[in-house]
């Protein structure tokens, strides 16, 4: 078991969500994820967009009232 102060990151440096690159001179953030460039935050938020339809159309279809034969 881990202590509060280990993580699965621990002993290397912090790294972008997306890409898994190293952070230059500028960090970007969206939904408080760090990434390290325009085109990574571009890609997370088209993931985060196609994730909330496919949820949305999954939760279209579990709230169908089941068919009756």
């Amino acid at each position: 078991m881990q202590n509060s102060c280990e993580s699965i990151s621990h002993g290397r440096g912090a790294r972008c969500a997306v890409c898994d690159g190293k952070f230059g001179l500028i960090r970007h953030y969206s939904w408080r994820t760090p990434l390290c460039s325009q085109k990574c935050v571009d890609r997370f938020k088209a993931r985060r967009a196609g994730d909330a339809s496919w949820l949305a159309w999954l939760q279209v279809i579990l709230n169908q009232p089941p068919r009756t034969a």
